[in-house]
């Protein structure tokens, strides 16, 4: 191999996913995932607040590996944002990390992807790095669900083809809305309780916001296999991924780390 081709085969890469809920970090090398680190994406946001973010992140990904202070060192970014109003703010920091402008997840970059989508720029840049880890590591078809602030199934057909998919609210959403529009309502902690039927007034919301979800989950793909007349590999993404996709009746991949991944891939297809 020659020396340039070695230097970008073991190329540091951050990637990062702001999502409206969370922010997820994922440090790359070699395109191997060494690390990965989430946190909660905040309502207002600078540019140095996101800097000193991505810094407390490489060192708690360090910490969580066991790795020495200052060996995530990076040397090129990927960001993908669905908060358009933080975006500015993390280009300037992520430019600071790596002096150089990162890798934007959006219109005109390379995806590899064929799409049947009527208007590929309405696809949000979470949706493509979900679709593009896909293609690299699983047999299509495949239906992926992607659980956050919104819940988000991306359907590919056994050619490889982005067809659409579904977006509905998501579970954290849901019980928020519960809590603020319903006086009477408590904030609940978003996890699966024992018994559908609840016995107290937190189980029944638990009862409804979550294993309502699975139940929607279930449903829909459901009515996704028999619209499209085939059977899907699923794969659950998302910080509950492996909770969620334990519960639901059609069998499912925990995969919580694919958007990030996905991020990679498309960074091997666009950076020199």
């Amino acid at each position: 191999m020659r020396s340039e081709e070695r230097m970008q085969a073991e190329r540091s890469i951050l990637c990062v996913d702001v999502g409206n809920t969370e922010t997820s970090f994922g440090f790359f090398r070699s395109s191997r995932l060494l690390a990965s680190w989430t946190g909660t994406t905040p309502d207002c946001l600078t540019s140095d607040e996101a800097f000193s973010l991505v810094c407390d992140a490489l060192t708690a990904m360090e910490r969580k590996e066991h790795m020495p202070p200052g060996e995530f060192s990076v040397e090129d970014t990927v960001l993908s944002s669905v908060v358009p109003q933080h975006t500015a703010a993390w280009q300037t920091a992520l430019r600071q990390v790596a002096d150089k402008r990162p890798l934007t997840i959006g219109p005109g970059i390379k995806t590899g992807i064929r799409m049947r989508y009527k208007d590929p720029a309405e696809v949000g840049a979470d949706r493509i790095a979900d679709l593009a880890a896909v293609l690299a590591d699983y047999n299509p078809p495949a239906v992926v669900v992607d659980l956050g602030t919104t819940t988000n199934f991306e359907v590919i057909d056994a050619d490889g083809v982005f067809l659409g998919g579904v977006i509905a609210p998501g579970m954290v959403l849901g019980a928020r809305s519960l809590a603020r529009e319903a006086a009477k309502l408590p904030i609940v902690e978003v996890v699966a309780p024992r018994h559908v039927v609840g016995t107290t007034t937190r189980e029944a919301v638990q009862a409804g916001v979550v294993l309502g979800e699975i139940a929607r989950i279930d449903g829909l793909l459901d009515l996704i296999q028999k619209e499209t007349d085939a059977v899907y590999t699923v794969i659950v993404t998302g910080s509950q991924a492996k909770a969620v996709s334990s519960l639901l009746s059609h069998e499912a991949i925990s995969d919580e780390t694919l958007t990030l991944r996905g991020l990679a891939r498309l960074y091997d297809l666009n950076r020199p």
